[in-house]
C-alpha cells in the first residue's frame, strides 16, 4: 500500500514497501505511459511456467496504476498487446488473449480499480484484429466506464505506432476527399484521389493520398486546393491516442520503444529501468517522477519548440 501525504513548502511524501520519497507538488505528470516488457524473461529467470510471468506482470500493473492515481496522475497508457505479438507461438497468443479476457471482465466488478478511482477506460488500436470475446468485453468496459471523469486508462491492444500513423493518414485522406467532392461533385475519383497535400508545420509538404495510396499533387480551383490540404491537426484528429494529451513520462522496462507512441512521445521523459516489468515497483515510479520534475523546465521548452 502506498501512502501519499501533502506537506509544507509545496512538497509531498510517498511511502510504501520500497521506501519513502519526497517530491514537489507543483509538477505532477499529467500522463504516464508504460511499456510492460520482460514477463517471459521473468518467468524464465525464476524457473516459472511461462504464463506465470504474465500473471506477475498484471499484478505489477495493478500496483502501478494505484500508485499513479494516488499521486494525482490523470492519464495512464499501457502497451498491452502489439500487432507484432501475433507472430509469437499460437499457444502463447491464445494464453495472452484468454488472460486479457479474464482481466477485462474483472474491470466490470463494482470494487475494481477503475470504479474505486472513477477511471474511464479506453481500448485503443486496431480492435477489429481482436478475437470476438475480447473485443466484446472491451466494448462493455468502455460503455460501463464512459461516465467516469476522474481519470483515464488507455489500454493499447493490437497497436503499433506505424499502424496508428497509417490509419490516421488514410482517414484524413477520406475526409478531404469527401470535402472536395462537396465543393466540386462533378469530378470523380477513377481509383485515384488527386489534389491532396499533407502539410505538417511545413515539415512535410507536397504529399497526398489516393484511394489506392497513390500520392499526387495537382493544380486546380483555389478553394478546392485549400480544402485539400491535410494539416497536422487533421492527422492528430484520427490518431488512436486522440483521447489523451501527449505523455509526460514513458517508462519502458529493459529495452527500446517497441513501436509505441512514436508520434506522441517526441518531447517526453524516457525512463528505462533495468528491472523486468514484474519487478517494477514504487521506487521506479518515484525515480521517474523526480527526474521529470528535475527536467521540467527543459521538457517544457522542448514542447514549445516542437
Amino acid at each position: 500500500e502506498v501512502v501519499v501525504k501533502a506537506g509544507s513548502l509545496g512538497v509531498w511524501a510517498a511511502s510504501g514497501e520500497n521506501g519513502s520519497f519526497v517530491f514537489s507538488v507543483s509538477h505532477i505528470p499529467n500522463h504516464i505511459a508504460f511499456i510492460m516488457d520482460g514477463n517471459r524473461r521473468y518467468a524464465k529467470k525464476w524457473k516459472l511456467e511461462e504464463g506465470a510471468g504474465y500473471k506477475a506482470g498484471f499484478l505489477a500493473l495493478l500496483s502501478m496504476i494505484k500508485y499513479c492515481y494516488k499521486l494525482g496522475v490523470k492519464y495512464i497508457a499501457i502497451y498491452a498487446f502489439s500487432i507484432d505479438n501475433f507472430r509469437r507461438r499460437p499457444q502463447e497468443v491464445q494464453y495472452v488473449m484468454d488472460l486479457m479476457h479474464e482481466k477485462i471482465q474483472g474491470l466490470l466488478k463494482e470494487q475494481s480499480i477503475v470504479n474505486q478511482h472513477g477511471v474511464e477506460v479506453f481500448f485503443v488500436g486496431n480492435l477489429e484484429l481482436l478475437n470476438e470475446p475480447v473485443r466484446i468485453a472491451a466494448e462493455k468496459v468502455m460503455a460501463a466506464t464512459a461516465k467516469n471523469t476522474d481519470a483515464m486508462l488507455l489500454v493499447c491492444v493490437v497497436y503499433t505506432s506505424s499502424d496508428e500513423i497509417v490509419h490516421s493518414v488514410q482517414e484524413s485522406c477520406k475526409d478531404k476527399w469527401g470535402e472536395t467532392q462537396v465543393l466540386n461533385p462533378s469530378k470523380g475519383c477513377n481509383g485515384v484521389t488527386k489534389g491532396f497535400r499533407v502539410e505538417c508545420n511545413d515539415v512535410i509538404e507536397g504529399f497526398g493520398g489516393g484511394c489506392n495510396g497513390a500520392i499526387e499533387e495537382v493544380g486546380g480551383d483555389d478553394e478546392i486546393q485549400d480544402y485539400s490540404i491535410i494539416k497536422l491537426v487533421d492527422l492528430e484528429k484520427h490518431m488512436y491516442m486522440r483521447f489523451a494529451p501527449d505523455p509526460d513520462i514513458l517508462i519502458r522496462t529493459s529495452g527500446c520503444l517497441s513501436n509505441f507512441l512514436l508520434w506522441q512521445a517526441t518531447t517526453c521523459l524516457l525512463y528505462c529501468p533495468t528491472a523486468l516489468w514484474p519487478e517494477v515497483g514504487l521506487r521506479h515510479l518515484m525515480w521517474a517522477v523526480l527526474n521529470f520534475q528535475r527536467n521540467h523546465s527543459y521538457l517544457e521548452k522542448k514542447k514549445k519548440q516542437s
